[in-house]
């Protein structure tokens, strides 16, 4: 891999569909290497969009609108952020030379559809999962929860994130609320959810897995399992590492590189997964950075970010571990535009703290406006202090 000069004939360039606060860590990586990037979303003023070269707000999900985007700023790379993407467009962007697509086309197809990437690792691969059945309608979904999950379960859209249109059905009346949710969540117009069986598992974790070029060839290396709480589907607090038993990990480790290497490509992958005791289920796959793993911005030598941008452009990695630490998430509170921050300076006060504010122009009650991190002896010493900052941070109206 050669790197170049932004702005100029040598120049490396790297388009990102989707601009959230994950895109912006990954841009400023991507700058600290040389790289022109562009970022795209759906919003003006979007996190990634304030570090990057250039920027466009289209409808990603407009394949004529993406085609003609890309044709017009020529990327070498094309980084996904987010699922609502024209992907078929993408592969036949791949498929005409225009652009390679991170980590492929086909990864992209997959996993930004629950539908795609459940079907690869159940049926394909053989993993362990959880009881799972697709539906269409407000009847399908309710015969699915009656003959194949059972109560309780959980309804998500088949496209959607960071728990958007999710629910907890504990019985069958409150499937058509769960429906309902799950179509205003859903980032296509398509009406179609997964419905899935609750597993009894002791704690859920993130495993970063990282597909990268070392001599030539394709390596895949583990950071660190990551421990994370959810909310609604909605990650709350990450700590890495999370304590598991050696032969759970080596499970983990097995599933991830399985799916990731059928996915194939280059790049970061978030496989999140249950355990219980030393069994381990596959549960959701990101071929990007994840939420919970913020976390690395203050516990490994190279941050997930960082491990992507040298992924993505052929350079070899380190994933190891440098702390302990933990994170905490700050929300924004209220419904208003331009809000500013109160506390800063008593959350940094806190020992081992770290902040990152995302910059999004407009805030809503339980929109992520920022991450609070910290380091710590242990684990829960981390939990502690990371929250404690978050707790500071008070986002007030102009």
């Amino acid at each position: 891999m050669r790197l170049g000069t932004p702005n100029s004939p040598t120049a490396v360039r790297v388009m990102l569909l989707g601009s959230g606060e994950l895109g912006k860590e990954v841009v400023i990586e991507l700058q600290r290497l040389g790289c022109e990037v562009v970022a795209v979303d759906r919003y003006d003023g979007a996190p990634a969009m304030q570090v990057a070269h250039r920027s466009h707000v289209i409808a990603m999900t407009d394949a004529a609108a993406l085609r003609a985007l890309v044709e017009a700023e020529k990327p070498h790379l094309i980084v996904p952020e987010i699922e609502a993407i024209a992907t078929d467009e993408l592969a036949r962007i791949q498929a005409d030379g225009l652009a390679t697509v991170i980590p492929t086309a086909r990864a992209a197809q997959l996993t930004m559809n629950r539908e795609g990437i459940r079907r690869l690792a159940a049926e394909e691969l053989g993993l362990p999962t959880s009881a799972y059945a697709f539906a269409s309608s407000e009847a399908e979904l309710a015969k699915a929860a009656a003959e194949v999950t059972g109560f309780p379960c959980f309804v998500k859209p088949v496209m959607s994130s960071s728990g958007k249109g999710q629910s907890y059905v504990e019985t069958p009346d409150q499937i058509a609320a769960a429906w309902r949710y799950a179509l205003e969540g859903g980032r296509v117009e398509q009406p179609r959810v997964i419905v899935e069986g609750r597993v009894d598992f002791d704690f859920e974790i993130t495993q970063l897995t990282v597909r990268a070029m070392r001599d030539g060839q394709v390596e895949t290396s583990f950071c660190a399992p990551i421990g994370h709480r959810q909310v609604k589907g909605d990650y709350v607090e990450s700590w890495q590492p999370q304590a598991m038993s050696a032969p759970a990990l080596s499970a983990a480790r097995d599933i991830a590189a399985k799916v990731t290497g059928a996915l194939g490509g280059l790049g970061i992958f978030g496989v999140e997964l249950f355990v219980k005791g030393d069994e381990v289920w596959f549960s959701e796959v990101s071929p990007r950075p994840h939420d919970t793993g913020l976390v690395t911005l203050v516990t490994q030598l190279q941050s997930e970010f960082a491990l992507h941008a040298r992924a993505i452009l052929g350079l070899p990695v380190d994933v190891a571990q440098r702390d302990v630490g933990a994170s905490a998430v700050i929300y924004g509170g209220m419904e208003a535009r331009g809000v500013a921050f109160e506390g800063v300076d008593e959350a940094l006060a806190v020992p081992g703290a770290d902040l990152r504010l995302f910059g999004k122009p407009e805030s809503f009650e339980r929109r992520r406006m920022g991450v609070a991190l910290a380091r710590g002896a242990d684990v829960e010493i981390a939990r502690e202090r990371a929250r404690e900052a978050a707790s500071k941070v008070r986002p007030v109206a102009r």
